[in-house]
């Protein structure tokens, strides 16, 4: 054990967890820490974390109990663990498996100790959703009221293991190919296989529900293609756009015994409802005014499913959120790369869609060659001078834009082309002025949300058979794009300070490339304003998976580039 001076994490009594990065085991505690706790920020070397009731819920479901946890924090503590922490791991972590929920005929059973049955009782929000009390340790509830329950019992601090079982569905012949419709050889990667096992566990009521996280181009899709198979029974597939929609219905038909005509799409002018239906987020949430009834929701009981696929659940809004509570018997299956949500509805995702069932590092996936290494870099490039009077009269919103689209930026740009000339790279912003701006002074062609379906996919195909080097993108970009072939992206502006954006167009280069399986991410940042706030927080996801930005000054060259290294929390 270090000595008190030497610790890598000093633990305050509030569950908030400061790491210096300049302590000799920093790496060793950063890794223990992301298995039960949250980054929140960082100030020079010392990173902030929270531990959460959600984060040791999610520790105690992949079977981590409050002593290996406490044991960690006393293994790299610089001084004493207080008291007050301790216990409040010990009483968090304890009421995970305190209350379970079965069925019964026509019903179900809500289950725990005298004690806490008797405290809930007290909370109006619980009492409403209980049909009738067979003792004090046992309350039945209808089954209509299985994920309202689950939601307000999460809220209150009190998770319920969920063992009422499914329904089997609307059945479907499937099965995963050896060899896939372009004659390539086919079979899962051991984390895939691994991560749909972990959903399923054998069709027991032990699986069947919960959010899988794998990096970016880690083969997300496959995953909810073998848990698919391993169903084998009619599936809605949700994902995040209509170009994404396209994607999983290649990749169903292309590594499945499915037929094109039992996969479905539903999105713009199609509205086809098949065993096998893939939609968006968007025409879901869809309807004529604020107070309309959505149009397509019916679509969740268009068919008996046996499967809900979220792609993207950290994106899921809030009315697939209220649907979502109404079919807790049916099998939920949530990806991601970020299990990050900007919103504050982690909790929702918790309590409908369910615990985090697997989660890979974005280094190991490196590690093995399952994903590209990228080198992160920050250049920071001063105001123009014409924007400088402008920015300094201007509110907090409107200086974040100045500093987003200071023209100084196209210079680096162009240096960015030239050093990687040739390489397939993708300029990403927020704004499209800059956007456009951008793409008439490269010459370069430019996707946004202006541009149709079809001219989208074309602009994909001439960008991964090379017959564009440069594409100029907005935030549609930002997720299920499958460009393989990005080995540099460059990024002119941003949202605000998302994590889960970075992360996301980040997420764009790391497809396994041919030779080095290198990539490189360039984020250029107007220097000694708003935005070097905002870069800050962009990166704590990515800081925190073990990558590093360098930071340059606009005047560093390539070729003596000896930027400190910084990693964030």
């Amino acid at each position: 054990m270090p000595g008190h001076s030497e610790g890598a994490i000093i633990i305050q009594s509030d569950l908030t967890i400061l790491l210096d990065e300049e302590s000799a085991d920093a790496e060793q505690a950063r890794d223990k820490l992301l298995l039960f706790a949250d980054a929140m920020k960082q100030a020079g070397s010392m990173h902030t974390y929270r531990i959460t009731a959600l984060s040791l819920w999610n520790a105690a479901a992949a079977g981590y109990g409050a002593e290996e946890l406490i044991g960690w924090l006393k293994q790299f503590r610089r001084y004493e663990l207080p008291f007050a922490a301790e216990t409040a791991i010990r009483r968090l972590i304890g009421r995970y498996g305190k209350l379970t929920l079965t069925a019964v005929q026509g019903g179900l059973l809500l289950s725990g100790d005298a004690e806490l049955m008797e405290e809930l009782a007290a909370q109006p929000a619980i009492g409403k959703l209980v049909s009738g009390r067979l003792t004090k340790e046992q309350w039945e509830l209808s089954k209509n009221r299985r994920g309202e329950l689950k939601q307000e019992l999460t809220r209150l601090g009190y998770p319920v293991i969920d063992l009422a079982g499914y329904h089997t569905g609307e059945a479907l012949a499937v099965k995963l190919r050896d060899v896939t419709l372009q004659g390539k050889p086919f079979e899962l990667r051991p984390y895939q296989k691994l991560a749909a096992e972990q959903f399923y566990r054998e069709g027991t009521v032990q699986g069947g529900s919960g959010v899988v996280v794998l990096p970016c181009g880690a083969g997300k899709t496959i995953v909810g293609i073998a848990a698919l198979a391993k169903l084998s029974s009619a599936t809605l597939i949700l994902t995040s756009n209509s170009t994404s929609v396209k994607q999983w219905k290649d990749e169903l038909i292309d590594k499945t015994t499915l037929k094109e005509s039992e996969v479905g799409q539903y999105c713009g002018a199609l509205k086809q409802v098949r065993p096998v239906t893939v939609a968006t987020y968007n025409i879901l949430t869809h309807r004529k005014s604020k107070d309309a009834p959505f149009s397509h929701m019916k679509l969740f009981s268009e068919r008996d499913w046996g499967l809900i696929i979220y792609d993207e659940v950290h994106l899921l809004p809030a009315p697939v959120f209220r649907m979502t509570a109404d079919i807790q018997a049916t099998r939920r299956l949530g990806l991601t790369a970020t299990l990050v949500r900007e919103d504050g509805c982690a909790e929702d995702v918790y309590s409908l869609i369910g615990q985090k069932q697997f989660d890979l590092s974005w280094k190991v996936a490196e590690r093995d060659n399952f994903i590209a290494a990228v080198s992160c870099t920050e250049i920071r490039v001063p105001l123009t001078p014409a924007y400088e009077d402008e920015y300094k009269a201007a509110g907090a919103r409107s200086r974040l834009r100045l500093a987003s689209e200071n023209p100084g930026k196209l210079d680096i740009v162009k240096k960015l082309l030239g050093e990687h000339a040739g390489k397939p790279t993708l300029i990403i912003g927020q704004y499209l002025k800059q956007l456009h701006d951008v793409s008439r002074s490269l010459n370069a062609p430019l996707l946004t949300g202006e541009v149709p379906h079809e001219e989208r996919q074309k602009l994909y195909e001439q960008f991964k058979t090379g017959e564009i080097h440069v594409l100029v993108v907005s935030k549609v970009a930002n997720f299920a794009v499958d460009l393989p072939d990005a080995a540099v992206a460059i990024q002119l502006s941003g949202s605000f300070g998302s994590r889960q954006e970075e992360a996301q167009r980040i997420g764009r280069l790391l497809r396994p490339k041919a030779g080095a399986n290198e990539a490189w991410f360039y984020t250029i940042v107007t220097d000694q304003t708003k935005e070097t706030e905002f870069a800050l927080k962009r990166q704590l996801f990515m800081l925190e998976q073990g990558y590093s930005y360098d930071r340059l000054q606009h005047s560093d060259s390539a070729a003596d580039r000896e930027a400190t290294t910084s990693e964030v929390e």
